[in-house]
């Protein structure tokens, strides 16, 4: 079985299954609210545009919603060891809520970019601390059943989030796509608030006791006044860790796009992030509860999930992103049957994932994520040597392919890592894991639209970007060389997302231990008595 032991519960009382199962449903509808939101806005664009204006700065709708989730997935990380998962899950909750209805409110496209942002503020609550109970409510044997329900939720979302925006937006107004947020949300809450009960626990091991355990060291129990040194939070280091993740990832999602890299807002941005950089660090370094705390890059084995997820959600932007293009411009499909091109991974994903379990406890977490990234690199680098034009049916089965392949990378380390420390940990780890994804994909759209429009411009003469190119192509007015040149540009991507999954191969073949240290302290059963 590979690095699984068995796993022993912590609680003497048996759990109630209707409680718990309660439990799940609200968790999926709350991951579905965070999952539909950005498919389902994207629909509306024209909708919203014609009726607030602010053409020039739309993007900013998505930006600024993935900015928000993105900075602040370390912090209600931290805050959900510190306090527990259900106030920061509850709080996440109602902030999403409060930024769908101020969003259906927005008066103007700056006020609707502000209120989205909110909307992200309560998201990045949502994405960490679902993915933490999960863990939590289940032993780790029982967790792929947990897991794959909520990949099937990202699935689903995926393929349904574009047709109701389309039709909220077309029969109805474009702010019910924000008001239908409300009933969803307050039906998760009431199930949260009604069936989730956390028993009390020992506060979370500071910085020191952290280090112990690191080595091995025995586990520290609080003793005396529990709920001071639970309420000790590193605000200085939560603000510091959002303002340099927010002004990095401006630079990142903003260079090349709304300036030049080399100009001088780039610059002064980047150099802006690396001295708040700098200060997080010198902050985390002496705070008691920092909210990065070091023992996350020093084990091993939650480094390298970091690293390789990262490298994930790098590669994901390929085909997430560039591959409707390509269908669009190259193959000529229509809107829907380029979105099928896509949506086919959504189906072997899920299915992988769950089915995955069954490979891990013969050859062990690390070995089973290696096994998926290895054949998610063969398909990538298989890409590129489609014939041109080519026939829909090619893209579409290696992305059926790529789907099953990353099933079986991602769900056994987030299982995996997950497994390896206790529950005052499990919220920072889990929440590292997502916010390491989220920067990859960040930094993925930045580099791989870098690289698709230096190729266009080498194929063209010097001229377009992939977003006038395809408007173009649209249009009917473009040669057949222009839609070789997409062609070209859309391989080059690919060739550099499947370096990037060569790159997560390596990571854990020579970081990851081959056996994961795995706790055998399981989650509670009183969480839903």
């Amino acid at each position: 079985m590979g690095d699984i032991r068995p796993a022993t519960r912590e609680a003497a009382r048996p759990t109630a299954p209707h409680r718990r199962r309660a439990v799940v449903a609200a968790l999926m509808l709350s991951m579905a609210l965070a999952a539909l939101d950005s498919t389902v806005v994207s629909t509306a664009v024209p909708q919203i545009v014609g009726d607030l204006g602010g053409f020039s700065v739309f993007s900013w709708l998505f930006s600024g919603y993935l900015l928000a989730v993105t900075v602040t997935l370390p912090v209600y990380g931290k805050l959900s060891d510190t306090f527990g998962r259900k106030p920061v899950l509850v709080a996440g909750a109602a902030l999403f809520l409060l930024g769908s209805l101020l969003c259906a409110l927005a008066w103007n496209m700056g006020a609707l970019i502000a209120f989205r942002i909110v909307q992200g503020l309560g998201g990045g609550a949502l994405q960490g601390t679902v993915q933490t109970l999960a863990a939590d409510l289940y032993p780790l044997k029982e967790r792929p059943k947990i897991q794959s329900k909520l990949s099937t939720v990202w699935a689903v979302s995926a393929v349904a989030g574009p047709g109701i925006g389309g039709l909220l937006a077309a029969y109805a107004d474009w702010r019910w796509i924000f008001l239908v947020n409300l009933p969803i949300g307050a039906l998760a809450l009431w199930l949260i608030v009604r069936h989730l009960h956390e028993p009390q626990r020992q506060s979370p091991p500071s910085g020191r006791e952290s280090s112990t355990r690191a080595r091995g060291g025995p586990r520290v129990r609080t003793t005396g006044d529990a709920s001071r040194a639970r309420a000790r939070v590193d605000w200085a280091g939560a603000l510091t860790v959002f303002a340099c993740g927010g002004v990095l990832l401006t630079a990142l999602v903003q260079g090349g796009v709304a300036w030049p890299w080399l100009s001088g807002p780039s610059l002064a941005l980047f150099g802006t992030g690396l001295a708040l950089a700098g200060l997080v660090v010198v902050i985390e370094r002496r705070a008691a509860e920092p909210i990065i705390p070091g023992w996350v890059w020093r084990r091993r084995t939650i480094a390298a999930v970091n690293l390789a997820l990262g490298a994930l959600g790098l590669l994901m932007v390929a085909p997430t992103v560039f591959l409707p293009t390509y269908a669009q411009s190259v193959l000529g499909l229509e809107p829907v049957a380029a979105g099928f091109v896509l949506s086919v991974w959504t189906l072997s994903w899920p299915l992988s994932a769950a089915l995955s379990q069954h490979v891990y406890r013969r050859i062990g977490f690390r070995d089973t994520a290696l096994l998926g990234i290895g054949a998610a690199t063969l398909i990538l680098f298989a890409f590129p040597f489609l014939p041109y034009p080519g026939e829909a049916w090619q893209p579409a089965l290696l992305m059926l392919l790529l789907g099953a392949a990353l099933g079986l990378f991602q769900l056994p380390l987030l299982v995996g890592v997950q497994s390896t420390v206790g529950w005052s940990e499990r919220g920072t780890t889990t929440a590292s894991v997502l916010f390491c994804r989220q920067t990859g994909q960040t930094i993925g759209a930045s580099v791989f639209g870098a690289v698709a429009n230096g190729v266009l411009a080498a194929r063209l003469g010097g001229a377009g970007d992939l977003d006038s190119v395809t408007r173009a192509l649209d249009a009917d007015t473009a040669p057949d060389a222009v839609r070789d040149a997409v062609a070209s540009a859309v391989h080059a991507v690919y060739l550099g997302a499947a370096c990037a999954a060569a790159l997560a191969f390596l990571v854990l073949l020579c970081v990851a231990p081959r056996k994961f240290p795995v706790l055998t302290d399981g989650p509670t059963d009183r969480l839903t008595d």
